[in-house]
Parts: C-alpha cells; sequence; structure tokens
C-alpha cells in the first residue's frame, strides 16, 4: 500500500502541460489620444460620487445600487459563474468516498455466513498530464471574471440612467413652469385685448389670436404634467422602490452649477481599457484562449485511475485487526484513435471562437472611443451654445416687454406682441433643453471614459 500510495502521489503531483496558446493582448485599433486633448493627462473621477454633488441625487443612486433588479440579477449571475467555476475545479481532485459494509447470508452449501469491508475509495480520477481539465478550470474562471464587470458595466449604467432620469424630471419640471408661466401671461394678455375691445380700441382678432395663444400654453401645462408624473415612474422602475418626494429634484434652474462635476479627459486613450465592457471582452477572449487548450488536450490519451483500499473480515468484531487489509488498484489508458473528426472540428470550432472574440474586443475598444469622441465634440461647443442662447432669451424678454408696452399705450400691434410672446417661449423652452444637455453630458462623458462604481 505504501508504494501504491507513492506512485499515485507521484502521478498526481506530475506538472501537467499547459496547451492553451500563448496570450497577447490584441492592440488597439484607436489613436493613442483622445481628440482634442492637450496638455499633460488629468486623472479621471472613479467613483460616481466625485461627480454627483446633489445630496438628494447621492441618496437615490446610493439606494438603487442595491435595490435595482438589474443589479441584482447581475450579481446572480456571478454567483452562478463562479459556482461553474467551482464545479469545474474539482475536477482537479480526486474523489474520495468511504464504505462500510456488513453482509450476513445462509446458504445450503456454505451454511450461515458472514462478511464485513471497509474502504476508502478514489472513484475514476484522470490524470491532468495534458492540462485538458486545467484549461477547462482557467476557461471557466475568466467567465466568472466576465461575469463580474458585467456586473460592474451594469452598475455603471445604472448611475448614468439614475442620474439622467433625475436631470430629465428637473427639466421637465422647468418645461411645465414655463407653459404654467406663459398660461398666466397669455391670460393676462387675453384680459388686457378684452378691455380694449370694450372700449373699441381692438379688433375681434386679436382676442382670437390671444385666445390661441393661452389655449396653447394651457394644452402645454397638461402635457408636461402627465412628462412628469412619467418621469416619476421611470425614476422609481431604476430606483427599485419609490423614490421620496424630498429626494426629487425642482427645477434645472434651482439646481446648483456644480450639481454634476464636469470629468476631464486626460489625454492618453489608454484610460479605456478600464471601462468594465472593454474587460468583460477581454475575459470572454481568455477564455477562449484556454478552451483551445483543453481542445488541444483532446487529441492526447487520457489516464484515469479507480483504487481503493481498507480492511475486510468475516465477522464485524474483527473488522480491524491485524492483517485484515484489503486494496485494489485500477489504472486505466484511453487513447483517441478515431473520433470522426470531432477533436478537430473542437479544436476549429474554439479557435474561430477565439478569433469572434479578438474581433469583439477590439469593437468593443472602438466604440469606446466613439462614446468618449462624441461627447467630447458635444462639450466643445456646448459653454458657447449656452451662452448665446441666454442672451438670445433675454433679447426675446425685451422685445416682449417693449411690443407689450407699445400695444397698452395704444402705438402697436397686437401681432408684435403675439410674435415676440410665441418667440421668447421657444427660445425659454430650447434654453432649458440646452441646460439638461450640458448636465447629461457631463454624465455621459464620465461614464464613456470608464467611470466607477465601488
Amino acid at each position: 500500500m505504501l508504494r501504491i500510495s507513492v506512485l499515485f502521489l507521484a502521478l498526481l503531483s506530475a506538472g501537467c502541460v499547459s496547451l492553451d496558446p500563448t496570450y497577447e493582448r490584441p492592440q488597439a485599433p484607436i489613436p493613442a489620444t483622445l481628440p482634442g486633448s492637450s496638455g499633460q493627462a488629468q486623472a479621471v473621477a472613479t467613483d460616481w460620487q466625485q461627480i454627483v454633488n446633489d445630496k438628494r441625487l447621492k441618496q437615490v443612486v446610493s439606494d438603487s445600487l442595491t435595490k435595482n433588479r438589474d443589479v441584482q440579477k447581475a450579481i446572480a449571475d456571478i454567483d452562478a459563474a463562479r459556482a461553474l467555476y467551482a464545479e469545474d475545479r474539482s475536477a482537479l481532485f480526486p474523489t474520495v468516498n468511504a464504505e462500510q459494509s456488513n453482509t450476513r447470508s445462509r446458504t445450503v452449501a456454505s451454511g450461515l455466513t458472514n462478511s464485513a469491508e471497509a474502504d476508502g475509495a478514489v472513484s475514476s480520477f484522470e490524470l491532468d498530464l495534458f492540462g485538458r481539465n486545467q484549461s477547462l478550470t482557467r476557461a471557466e474562471r475568466e467567465t466568472w471574471l466576465a461575469s463580474e464587470y458585467t456586473a460592474q458595466n451594469t452598475r455603471l449604467s445604472l448611475v448614468a440612467e439614475i442620474t439622467t432620469a433625475w436631470i430629465t424630471l428637473a427639466a421637465d419640471n422647468s418645461n411645465l413652469a414655463l407653459a404654467k408661466q406663459t398660461m398666466e401671461s397669455a391670460q393676462n394678455s387675453l384680459n388686457i385685448v378684452k378691455r380694449k375691445q370694450q372700449v373699441g380700441v381692438a379688433a375681434a382678432s386679436d382676442i382670437a389670436d390671444a385666445m390661441a395663444v393661452f389655449q396653447q400654453a394651457r394644452a402645454s401645462v397638461a402635457s408636461y404634467q402627465t412628462q412628469v408624473a412619467q418621469d416619476k415612474n421611470a425614476l422609481n422602475l431604476l430606483a427599485g422602490d419609490t423614490v421620496a418626494d424630498s429626494l426629487l429634484p425642482g427645477t434645472l434652474e434651482s439646481l446648483a452649477d456644480n450639481s454634476i462635476t464636469l470629468t476631464p479627459a486626460g489625454v492618453s486613450s489608454s484610460v479605456l481599457l478600464r471601462r468594465p465592457d472593454i474587460q468583460e471582452a477581454e475575459h470572454n477572449l481568455l477564455s477562449a484562449n484556454a478552451n483551445i487548450g483543453a481542445a488541444r488536450a483532446n487529441f492526447f490519451p487520457t489516464i484515469s485511475l479507480t483504487a481503493s483500499a481498507g480492511v475486510g473480515s468475516d465477522s464485524l468484531s474483527s473488522l480491524f485487526s491485524h492483517g485484515m487489509k484489503v486494496w485494489s488498484f485500477a489504472p486505466s489508458i484511453s487513447l483517441p484513435l478515431f473520433t470522426g473528426g470531432k477533436n478537430t472540428a473542437e479544436l476549429r470550432y474554439a479557435e474561430a471562437e477565439k478569433k469572434g472574440l479578438i474581433a469583439t474586443y477590439e469593437k468593443t475598444i472602438q466604440s469606446a472611443f466613439k462614446d468618449v469622441a462624441d461627447a467630447l465634440a458635444r462639450r466643445e461647443t456646448l459653454n458657447e451654445q449656452l451662452d448665446a442662447q441666454r442672451q438670445y432669451t433675454a433679447a426675446e424678454q425685451k422685445s416682449l416687454d417693449i411690443a407689450r408696452r407699445q400695444y397698452t399705450a395704444g402705438t402697436g400691434d397686437y401681432l408684435s406682441v403675439l410674435t415676440a410672446q410665441r418667440a421668447l417661449w421657444t427660445a425659454q423652452a430650447s434654453l432649458i433643453s440646452l441646460q439638461q444637455t450640458d448636465l447629461e453630458n457631463r454624465v455621459t462623458l464620465w461614464q464613456s471614459l470608464g467611470g466607477g462604481v465601488r
């Protein structure tokens, strides 16, 4: 038994050969620097709390990261992948079972007989001399790690979606307030026109025009009331629970200028490699690389061991007495001579899978670069556009004030008031849209650069 145990342990501990191809990370098919970057690289915010400064929004995001159902599903997927990895890893070790039996029988020929046996058995353990099981275990481990980054990407996307939904609600609150303000202004204009008509200095068409603006604003109020309610529903779905009213935003104008921090882009496109979707793609590629090693190992023989050692006796009372040892040792070897092309087909499939995942990895990097480039392109002109829109809105407000004074004084017509009122409404709505775009662009830029969720 000592010699058998030594031989078994020697075979078990023999270093297996890895047939995995040597892995080399594919070159990133993108420029070395991000568009419009210059000077020294700056550190990119690695955690969402570094860009979200509003206390209400921070609380909403924090709660969502535990209650959102997509995040919970992603965490469950991690547990499942980890379990599969542990299942494959168990093949690297022998399965040992302990058994004890006692048999009592009576036959005509031998009369009453007893037999007892206790042993420990290793059932069909495969010696991983060519690394097949090691490669399969590595493949499952990389799949598990890929699921970790899938969950991280889910969290990152959730932070961006929650923040964007919260900003959208603030923007629609602003649009609703603007519609109510416009409706009130239109009501005042309608009252003025009616009084002027009563004294015979306003045409009937002026009342019709004033009424049209009032009813249009009234319809907008109803529309934005619906939109605000739907925004809250969308936010609740993302949050995984009903968001308290105290955590909801007011209008965009009520938010602080630094509610969302603008993330510096830096200069090197290598920062994109930390994005969880890119790291997920690389771990999937590493898994495919290990599967090639397992497919190669199928061309080599496999050695399996079945062994047992224990004690036996013709009575249970003397089972563990000296000299009652029993053992068996049954190694077997299997050499693939003809498989109908199965092993070759499996190897070609594994190699093709790797080629496809290389393309996926490279495409993921290219998509990440495009996301950043688009966000930077929008950021480059956004501040100037915002400044121009603010000045344009102020000019339209001034035009409306002048037209109203002239109409009230009887030196102007109502058409000028009507035109100025509609132009101001459009300008104010465009300004709200740009302010919303500014905040959403900050979120998009942070997310596209890889963001981070601790």
